[in-house]
């Protein structure tokens, strides 16, 4: 492996788990404590927060895509090479089993406490993302396909945006931006799937969970949901990034 490489898959595995520590984490002590530690308004905003230190930790390395839908975005937009992809999954997806690891280990007690130590469904979704039972159609399956290929789509979108120099010199402030856009999304569109809008962020804390005493009910639970997070965003990732250059990006005036 080239060592430019290595670099990047750390920054990103780092990158990731950073995100997904306290992403996970927010989750965690609102649930835990019957609301009493939070409420969904501090899980929207220590999401954003949370992508915003993600992206501090490994923007300068490796860009902190710290999800594979804007690493495939940025492929097809030939801004990476498409070799980098699947190593840059496979990072991103350790990262969030490892961030949600850690999230757990330090409310390991609090888990006991809340459920004498048998994992329910109910605490399985601290880690990952489940259909609303108000999307009753395929089990969830149709809605949170269109609810993930559309939140996907518009945090590509945003982000394309923030990051053109020619449209917005977000500079240092990017990473705070694109922190408040994630927060808006999940205060916008979180109410039907849980707005995981990152294929790593939702499969590596599911795998966790398998191994970690939920069991592989994760993975079948309504009607094997676990595939929508993760192609909505492939889908809407690249979609959102093509709208934003074919309306915006490719209209700016040449020097």
């Amino acid at each position: 492996m080239k060592p430019d490489l290595k670099r990047e898959l750390y920054a990103e595995f780092l990158g990731t788990l950073v995100l997904i520590a306290f992403g996970a984490g927010v989750v965690a002590q609102v649930v835990l404590s019957n609301n009493g530690n939070g409420t969904y308004l501090s899980i929207n905003l220590a999401w954003g927060f949370a992508v915003t230190m993600g992206i501090y930790v490994a923007g300068g390395v490796s860009g902190a895509h710290l999800n594979p839908a804007v690493t495939l975005a940025l492929a097809f937009r030939r801004d990476i090479p498409w070799s980098k992809v699947l190593p840059y999954f496979v990072a991103q997806i350790a990262g969030a089993f490892a961030g949600a690891a850690l999230a757990f280990f330090v409310y390991r007690e609090a888990f006991n406490a809340f459920d004498n130590g048998t994992r329910q469904m109910n605490t399985a979704s601290i880690f990952a993302t489940y259909p609303s039972k108000h999307l009753t159609a395929f089990g969830g399956l149709s809605g949170g396909l269109i609810d993930q290929i559309i939140g996907t789509a518009l945090l590509l979108l945003v982000i394309r945006a923030i990051g053109d120099a020619r449209n917005n010199p977000a500079g240092n402030l990017g990473p705070v931006a694109i922190g408040f856009l994630v927060m808006v999304i999940g205060m916008a569109f979180g109410f039907n799937a849980g707005y995981a809008i990152n294929p790593a962020r939702d499969f590596g804390p599911r795998l966790f969970t398998a191994v970690a005493g939920w069991g592989f009910e994760v993975f079948r639970a309504n009607n094997f949901y676990f595939w929508v997070p993760i192609a909505g965003p492939l889908i809407g990732g690249p979609l959102g990034s093509f709208v934003y250059d074919a309306l915006i990006g490719k209209h700016f005036p040449t020097k």
